[in-house]
């Protein structure tokens, strides 16, 4: 697990409930949409150099309203792909995925 995302205190209780936790890689692919979402929205916003909070919120909130419906869409249909990677990443690890 990477120790930025958790808590002595819930890996305690995963190791107390023999909860087997799968290694993820440091610097894997994130599988979760938003994540990606949010990377491009610091891609962008990082671009224009903003010098203060209010620019800042300002641009935040314009390249928000970039994001269309299609290309969250293609985030989503991606998920696949990028779990396809992440088991490339790890060949002795059984992932397993529900789909919705």
């Amino acid at each position: 697990m990477d120790p930025k995302h958790t808590s002595k205190v819930v890996a305690k209780w995963l190791k107390d409930n023999k909860v087997k936790v799968l290694e993820w890689p440091s610097q894997s692919t994130d599988l979760n949409p938003i994540e990606n979402l949010w990377a491009e929205l610091k891609k962008r916003v990082r671009a224009w150099r903003p010098t203060n909070l209010t620019q800042l919120h300002q641009l935040c909130q314009e390249e928000c309203a970039k994001f269309t419906p299609t290309y969250c869409g293609k985030l989503v249909e991606s998920y696949l792909k990028r779990l396809s990677n992440l088991k490339a990443m790890l060949p002795n690890t059984n992932l397993m995925y529900v789909n919705f």
